[in-house]
């Protein structure tokens, strides 16, 4: 793969994380999406490093353990959303969230006008 760009794609404003997007010149795109842990030292001038090292870790990743691994499949952890779990309270913070990070495009808009007090009666 000959890499033409790269892309950094903020997760909520980075809060949660970064997705970096390696393009190559046949049309390949590679993507890694990474978490920001508590202390959010994930950046976005960071994210391309950090991206490069866990490709490189998982160049050197034993794969054929895992197809070797029956029970593999079913040792890997998926957190299902907060919509397949039917939890409201996280669809609740989650749209907040979301809300606060649009801020103030979220709010309606509001129309103002001002007016010049006259006097309406003609004089003659």
């Amino acid at each position: 793969m000959h890499l033409v760009g790269t892309q950094v794609i903020p997760e909520q404003g980075g809060r949660s994380g970064f997705t970096v997007e390696f393009v190559g010149e046949g049309g390949e795109i590679v993507s890694v999406s990474m978490r920001n842990d508590a202390a959010r030292s994930l950046n976005r001038l960071n994210a391309v490093e950090r991206a490069k090292t866990v490709m490189m870790e998982l160049a050197r990743a034993d794969t054929d353990a895992l197809e070797s691994d029956p029970d593999a499949e079913h040792k890997i952890k998926t957190a299902r959303s907060a919509r397949a779990a039917k939890d409201t309270g996280e669809m609740e913070r989650q749209l907040d969230e979301g809300l606060e990070d649009t801020f103030p495009a979220s709010d309606p808009v509001s129309i103002t006008s001002s007016t010049i007090a006259s006097d309406h009666r003609k004089k003659h």
